[in-house]
């Protein structure tokens, strides 16, 4: 077998994921597909790349010798295709390409920008990895990224690329069958829901790592079922477990959305580009976006005027 780029992308993803699901969810393919890719790259090397392992893959030293060979590969073959797709753009007119992990604004945002900036070429990229995102918009594949990070579980942005805060401090909050005891409370402590199976997405950057810091800080320690928020949903509904949510998401007819109380589990938000670029528009337009998503909510506006946050403000 002749190894091509797309096999070096794929051993550049289970690197970078630490795990063939993960990878697999990011490329776009099934776990099996993956699996037996890995197993010819290997069996053409003639040794394995990667020790599975119970908390997932690690690369072996021959894999961190292939992996530092194949990256500026891949690296390369994804700046050429950009800077081609660039220059045919640049005859067309102006674009903006947009990445994001997923929010409940992207719709008002895009939106808003179609009106701001017409004429645009607008695209849109959603992926659960903020930090590949971060990678895109570092090798001049994504223009800006919104991005949420995780309360301690800080996102490493590469040197270079800018910041600007939208949301220091978003707290999350949890979903619920309509039914749930805790579902008349207006604020739930987390001990009301120790005994509940706990949905998350282990693929999202930092969701499992800050769910378990704050069981631990808790001291508690609830069943927890790995799962995409899709999935999350249906079973919430169901009353089969409860999850984490954005605290814009609305209200619906057949689940509850509540606050915990001291906000133990928050995430920070972060618009990132490229040096030098100028994003007043685009963050003006995102910035308007989630005061609107805000306010749609009552209990999440009371909570932004409560902690007089300037996105409470008209």
């Amino acid at each position: 077998m002749e190894l091509e780029v797309r096999h070096l992308r794929a051993l550049c993803a289970i690197a970078d994921t630490g795990s063939l699901h993960r990878a697999a969810r990011a490329l776009g393919v099934s776990q099996p597909a993956l699996t037996t890719q890995l197993r010819r790259i290997e069996n053409a090397l003639g040794a394995e790349l990667f020790s599975r392992e119970r908390t997932g893959c690690r690369p072996t030293l021959l894999g961190h010798a292939v992996l530092s060979r194949a990256r500026p590969l891949v690296d390369g073959m994804s700046a050429l295709v950009s800077d081609a797709k660039a220059e045919a753009a640049a005859a067309e007119g102006p674009r903006l390409r947009i990445g994001c992990t997923a929010s409940r604004v992207i719709g008002g945002w895009l939106r808003r920008l179609r009106l701001r900036l017409p004429g645009t070429d607008i695209s849109l990229r959603v992926d659960v990895s903020a930090r590949a995102l971060l990678r895109a918009v570092d090798a001049d594949r994504l223009d800006v990224a919104f991005v949420h990070e995780v309360e301690g579980c800080p996102l490493a942005v590469p040197d270079g690329l800018e910041q600007r805060v939208l949301v220091d401090r978003e707290p999350q909050f949890v979903s619920m069958a309509r039914d749930h005891p805790a579902a008349s409370l207006p604020v739930v402590d987390l001990a009301d829901l120790a005994a509940d199976r706990w949905m998350v997405d282990p693929t999202v950057d930092g969701e499992w790592d800050g769910l378990r810091r704050m069981f631990d800080q808790a001291g508690l320690a609830p069943a927890v079922l790995h799962g995409d928020y899709l999935t999350a949903a249906s079973l919430v509904v169901l009353g089969e477990a409860v999850a984490p949510c954005q605290p814009t998401s609305g209200p619906r007819d057949d689940m509850a959305i509540r606050p915990l109380r001291d906000d133990p589990l928050a995430v920070r938000l972060l618009l990132v580009s490229r040096p030098g670029a100028d994003m007043t528009a685009v963050y003006a337009e995102l910035e308007a976006a989630y005061r609107d998503a805000a306010r749609r909510v009552a209990g999440y506006h009371q909570w932004l005027l409560r902690n007089r946050s300037p996105l409470a403000r008209s």
